[in-house]
């Protein structure tokens, strides 16, 4: 891949993901704080995201990959977002920007997926290549994080109209991409071309089976985080969350290049078990802070993003990758993701919305004033806890055999 198609590239990856972490972070806090919202409200509308995930797939499979060429339908879903993100900084109730915004997701969602795959398309050896042109959606974030954090823009509608500018500008990028047309024209579509039958027998496997159910369970507690932690952190005083909050972005990029160490130290069972205890951690740090003396348990929590997110779903897409035959690697993987992102993450944030709606503080006039943190975190922490034990006494993967991890992960020889 010549090195214009990389920038080109980077570019589209930079754009992409500067929309999600502008709008997607601080959404909770204009949604409770300027709009007071319930808990569960606030959950349910960050929760369009997983239904859209839920949705992402059988999208891609019947539309993307069989009736329209790839950089034309993501210019086509971006120009839509943009308009109906400026339509959800519009409204006032709930029922109107939940349908919003689930639409918002519904075109969004899907081209998560879209960006990689038109990146495999364009790359000589994607295994090598990928990783370098992926840190920039990483990037993206982390500069709408910071930039919107500085302005003190959390509680208002302006970072939905940045994401909805943005999304505009990554529309008409779009077209100016390579042409990537459909690769399964003609071809009848079905729900087997998604999950395969093998990829559901595998999936019977002692192991592989409960890694899946410990991969949905530990999704719930996870969206008190992205849910609520923006919220937390401006009602406990911190300023510009927004900002402080992307230094998890900044570790999991540090923690990427750890993972080939620890691996070869731990193993898969207990690394994916350190990435659920980092999510315990993280609660408790979160519970028994506080924005004065303690806010360093704040930063720890925040910092401790790189081991929750990289050793547990990075470390679980590693071990798809090698339980998996070759041709059944990306259906496993979309499985997986349909099962954590979509399924799991949509169970949080109903659930993420009824605790926290439990442990509200009202005032005189029953408009809540704040929360009861340390109940809710603690919630998640021990709702972690029990799904991190159940995790270490019913999974067990068989030594023998070592399977090896790909040379493109930089895991050359290190048993699984």
């Amino acid at each position: 891949m010549n090195l214009q198609i990389k920038a080109r590239l980077a570019v589209m990856m930079f754009l992409e993901y500067f929309i999600w972490g502008a709008w997607y972070v601080t959404v909770g806090t204009w949604l409770s704080t300027t709009l007071h919202f319930s808990g569960q409200q606030v959950g349910l509308i960050a929760g369009t995201t997983a239904v859209g995930a839920i949705v992402a797939p059988f999208f891609v499979g019947l539309i993307a990959d069989k009736l329209f060429a790839t950089q034309k339908l993501l210019a086509a879903l971006h120009l839509a977002g943009a308009v109906l993100l400026v339509l959800a900084s519009r409204q006032h109730s709930f029922a109107s920007i939940y349908c919003v915004v689930l639409l918002y997701c519904l075109c969004f969602m899907p081209t998560l997926a879209l960006t990689n795959s038109l990146s495999f398309r364009l790359m000589r050896d994607p295994k090598l290549e990928f990783g370098g042109i992926r840190v920039l959606g990483t990037a993206g974030w982390i500069v709408a994080g910071l930039g919107i954090g500085a302005m003190g823009l959390e509680a208002t509608t302006h970072p939905l109209e940045i994401a909805a500018a943005c999304s505009a500008l990554m529309g008409f990028y779009c077209f100016t991409l390579p042409h990537t047309p459909p690769l399964a024209k003609g071809e009848k579509f079905s729900i087997e071309t998604l999950f395969p039958r093998e990829v559901l027998v595998m999936m019977k496997e002692r192991s592989m089976a409960v890694f899946a159910i410990a991969s949905f369970l530990i999704c719930i507690p996870l969206q008190f985080y992205y849910a609520f932690t923006n919220l937390f952190l401006n009602k406990t005083g911190v300023t510009n969350a927004a900002g402080k909050m992307t230094g998890g972005q900044m570790s999991e990029l540090f923690c990427m290049l750890l993972i080939p160490w620890f691996f070869r130290r731990l193993g898969v069972k207990y690394m994916l078990a350190a990435g659920m205890l980092a999510w315990v951690l993280r609660y408790v740090l979160f519970a028994y802070g506080n924005a004065g003396p303690g806010v360093w348990m704040f930063w720890l929590g925040i910092l401790l993003h790189g081991i929750c997110y990289d050793f547990f779903f990075v470390t679980g897409q590693i071990y798809i990758d090698r339980k998996a035959s070759l041709a059944l690697r990306a259906a496993a993987q979309g499985l997986i993701s349909f099962i954590t992102y979509g399924l799991g993450m949509f169970v949080g944030s109903w659930l993420s919305g009824v605790v926290v709606d439990h442990y509200a503080q009202l005032g005189a006039d029953g408009v809540v004033v704040n929360y009861d943190w340390r109940s809710i975190w603690l919630f998640a922490a021990v709702t972690s806890a029990v799904v991190l034990i159940l995790f270490l006494v019913t999974f067990f993967e068989r030594e023998a055999g070592e399977v090896r991890a790909p040379a493109s992960e930089g895991l050359e020889g290190v048993p699984l």
